[in-house]
């Protein structure tokens, strides 16, 4: 019964939709009337074709790139729809105003038909959806793009002049649906000639096993003094159902031996000290830390930088960058750089560099992709190398950072 009635939910729907589609499309000729309806009545059948199957057979047998599609030609079909309804409503409204004037007034001079111009912004407004999300799950999902940055830091050792920092964040590794690119992202950054690598959290959706796959492509990641990790909010499990606390448990620990199986130097809640050139450089990483209540705090800072005190410069790997705000510039007014990502700039914005940058992700967090500067502390916001949920992005690019640290 429920599947009946989101099938008849959905055949209303849409031919509500038609509506506007309709109004367009009189006085075209019929062979083009024939090719819209069958165009915009197939989004419908495949609706229904798929959510048949999905309720009569076992969709984690199916393809995973045809599942992902699917789901995601889906939601975009219907979000775009939704815009075109909401026009038609306002039409609707109009409509009733109209006919409740003329009831009134007895006066037939008003037209209580459907408003061309409104169709016409209705389908305006809901095509720019439809080709923005359908162009960023076809071209962006892959396209990396190195964000290249040069800080000038004003007591940085000469013995640490030039040192060259590459971040990557957010892999969400469960969420790829090829292969190849991916490789192509590792060679690119070790043709930068990293001497550090961060990664700032968010290797998996939920579960160890998404990494299976891709082992052999991260492990190949080559930096001069390493490559260092931390969680994010996804790495836990916290967001799936497990049979008990120690299937949850196994699967951490199976994430942090993969860490270690790709050569990564994992921090939780500690850091590493390393000599470089005769100068002292801490790197710290803390477990995941975050201000807004929906996510957890883990992360203990204080634990972290036990053992810092004589370095002359201090890097921190934070993966939530409401943690800078939080605590770093409150209470560790030495930690030169925080490295951030989770934000993804929503996988959706504008940016024209010089010009604008702008995403919804904004309003919640202040700080969400980029370099950020309070006093002498910098905080850079990657927008992460994967995707989640939309497997594409629109206007923001997936990221390699690369900063080269000078002395100022």
């Amino acid at each position: 019964m429920r599947l009946f009635f989101w099938i008849v939910a959905i055949l209303l729907f849409d031919w509500y939709v038609f509506q506007a589609f309709r109004i367009i499309i009189h006085g075209w000729t019929a062979p083009l009337k024939t090719a819209v309806q069958i165009l915009y009545w197939l989004a419908p059948l495949i609706t229904i074709a798929f959510l048949v199957s999905g309720n009569f057979s076992d969709t984690s047998t199916w393809n995973k790139n045809v599942f992902v599609f699917l789901r995601t030609f889906v939601f975009i079909v219907y979000f775009s729809k939704f815009l075109i309804a909401g026009v038609l409503l306002i039409d609707d409204f109009r409509r009733l105003l109209t006919w409740g004037y003329q009831a009134l007034s007895a006066d037939n001079r008003f037209d209580a038909g459907r408003s061309k111009f409104l169709s016409q912004v209705a389908l305006f407004l809901g095509s720019v959806p439809f080709l923005s999300l359908t162009y960023g799950l076809l071209r962006n999902p892959y396209r990396y793009t190195v964000f290249r940055e040069k800080l000038a830091l004003k007591n940085l050792p000469e013995a640490l002049s030039g040192l060259r920092i590459i971040q990557i964040s957010d892999i969400h590794s469960g969420s790829f649906t090829f292969k190849e690119p991916v490789r192509e992202a590792i060679a690119l950054i070790n043709q930068l000639k990293p001497d550090l690598v961060f990664f700032t959290g968010d290797l998996v959706n939920n579960k160890a096993d998404e990494m299976d796959d891709f082992m052999d492509v991260f492990d190949k990641i080559e930096a001069r003094l390493g490559v260092y990790s931390i969680f994010g909010n996804h790495d836990y499990g916290d967001y799936v159902q497990w049979p008990s606390e120690k299937h949850k448990q196994d699967n951490l620990d199976k994430l942090k031996s993969i860490h270690r199986s790709l050569g990564w130097n994992l921090l939780t809640n500690e850091n590493r000290m390393l000599e470089v050139n005769g100068a002292k450089l801490a790197v710290i990483g803390v477990e995941n830390y975050s201000t807004h209540l929906r996510f957890p705090k883990y992360g203990d800072l204080k634990i972290a930088t036990q053992g810092t005190e004589g370095a002359d410069l201090k890097l921190l790997l934070s993966h939530d960058p409401s943690h800078w705000n939080g605590q770093v510039l409150t209470d560790y007014k030495d930690i030169a750089i925080t490295f951030s990502g989770h934000t993804h700039g929503m996988q959706f914005g504008i940016e024209v560099p010089g010009y604008i940058k702008w995403s919804p992700i904004q309003y919640v967090y202040k700080q969400w992709a980029g370099m950020y500067q309070s006093g002498d502390q910098y905080l850079y916001v990657n927008r992460g190398l994967g995707f989640l949920g939309y497997p594409g992005r629109v206007g923001i690019l997936p990221e390699i950072t690369c900063l080269d640290l000078t002395k100022g």
